[in-house]
């Protein structure tokens, strides 16, 4: 027996050890994949439904992304009981000092947690996370059902960029194929912000000149889009 294998066989040795009742995990699920809040309604409300056949805790709280740390959103009830195949209705306040004048984006965490064992059997509850995206829209900003179009692609020698020169919050896959070639870059995320400037890592194939990109958008609602083909500039 070679010593990975041994060392496999001794951690789950060790883990089963350490667990000496069930292992569960509680599930709450949104009813969308998406949370949009208008600014000229002020508020946005989701669903959120308990999957489990035990009542849960249901715990929800707001994550900034790396981009954007303004404290912009209150959420009510930040903690809920949910009954089994109950729904629990979470509501977002905007609480932004100034009006909006792009997009923002935030995320929201959905958590549920499970009661403890009413026999007193030792036990290992494993909440299960819905993490999902808020997009706060300016409240005189129209709606643009394609914002990945505004996208910009540009070529310095063997450098990639992307700059998203709109008021929208762009949401696509985290890589993108120049074409032609099939050469896979890295966006390093799956979102640009309003005014945001990146650059991709990987090579482009020295063999093709790239002329478009290939980009997997995904809808302000979270719909995917099959792919875009957008226009590559050389700078």
């Amino acid at each position: 027996m070679n010593a990975f294998l041994r060392k496999a066989i001794a951690s789950v040795l060790l883990v089963s050890f350490w667990v000496p009742g069930s292992i569960r995990a509680a599930g709450m699920v949104p009813e969308t994949p998406v949370v949009v809040l208008d600014e000229g309604v002020g508020e946005a409300g989701i669903n959120v439904f308990n999957s489990e056949s035990h009542p849960a805790l249901l715990h929800t709280s707001v994550e900034d992304v790396p981009q954007d740390t303004e404290s912009l959103l209150l959420l009510t009830p930040p903690v809920a009981r949910v009954e089994p195949g109950a729904t629990q209705r979470v509501r977002f306040i905007l609480r932004s000092a100034q009006p909006l004048k792009t997009e923002r984006l935030k995320r929201v965490i959905f958590e549920g947690i499970a009661p403890q064992d009413s026999t007193g059997k030792a036990q290992v509850s494993l909440s299960v996370r819905q993490n999902i995206p808020v997009i706060l829209r300016p409240a005189n900003l129209p709606v643009d059902r394609e914002p990945w179009k505004h996208l910009v692609w540009s070529r310095q020698g063997t450098d990639i960029q992307v700059r998203n020169p709109s008021p929208y919050v762009v949401r696509l896959g985290h890589s993108v194929t120049l074409l032609p070639g099939q050469r896979e870059m890295d966006l390093g995320r799956t979102y640009v912000l309003p005014g945001e400037q990146l650059s991709l890592s990987g090579t482009p194939d020295p063999s093709h000149a790239p002329l478009q990109v290939r980009l997997f958008p995904v809808t302000t609602y979270g719909f995917a889009i099959a792919h875009f083909d957008a226009p590559l500039v050389t700078d």
